[in-house]
């Protein structure tokens, strides 16, 4: 008897669209976020172009090989097959080192998938997101983050925070919060980060959500 074969997929390269229950489009968390400003980033960049690196360019292929290394990542929780041919030689072994990685940090814990990858929306407070992991690990109920950036700065939390908030008001309980960095190259390894005072965490991330909505009104007003 032969088993079933596992189902081939693909990364999904665009954000998704977040409807609330009155059918009204509300913005992603990670849009929401966007709206500090990130000074560590300006400076990398600024960095880039002195040596002549084009950083759009940069981040994007960074941002492409981040996508991909998520998507093996969960593609193991899910049981399917990652479909890597839209990405460069170069791009799937950053991923597959991510992979290593991740492979390298799991081998300690015991991780039971429960929600893998799945967009929610808050009615109450007006966003959605995406959580990249909820499962039972080492027998807590854990929110698990995957970032592939050179390091775990603390506006991750805020973002978690708002992870975590979509979950408990799902019905989802959430024992802890952990943010995983896993190196794009061989000798970057792994990088933890755990959760602190998430009710706080997430009254910033309200905050930046009420200037998110106050900016949005301001230009409609202004465009009149």
């Amino acid at each position: 008897m032969t088993g079933k074969s596992k189902r081939s997929s693909k990364p999904r390269k665009t954000r998704v669209v977040y409807i609330d229950s009155l059918g009204v489009r509300v913005p992603g968390a990670t849009t929401v976020m966007d709206v500090l400003s990130k000074p560590a980033l300006i400076k990398w960049a600024n960095n880039l172009g002195l040596q002549g690196i084009d950083s759009t360019t940069y981040v994007d292929n960074l941002a492409d090989i981040g996508t991909l290394a998520h998507h093996i990542i969960l593609c193991k929780f899910k049981g399917e097959v990652p479909d890597m041919s839209d990405y460069s030689e170069n791009q799937i072994e950053s991923a597959l080192n991510c992979l290593k990685s991740f492979v390298n940090w799991e081998s300690s814990h015991a991780i039971e998938p429960v929600l893998v990858e799945i967009p929610l929306v808050s009615d109450a407070f007006k966003y959605g997101g995406t959580p990249d992991l909820y499962c039972m690990m080492d027998g807590e109920a854990t929110l698990l983050d995957f970032k592939t950036g050179r390091a775990l700065y603390t506006e991750v939390m805020y973002q978690l925070a708002a992870y975590r908030n979509l979950l408990i008001e799902h019905g989802y309980p959430v024992d802890q919060c952990v943010a995983l960095r896993i190196g794009r190259s061989d000798n970057e390894g792994f990088e933890v980060k755990n959760g602190v005072d998430m009710e706080l965490a997430f009254k910033i991330f309200c905050d930046c959500l009420s200037l998110y909505y106050n900016i949005r009104n301001y230009k409609k007003e202004a465009e009149r």
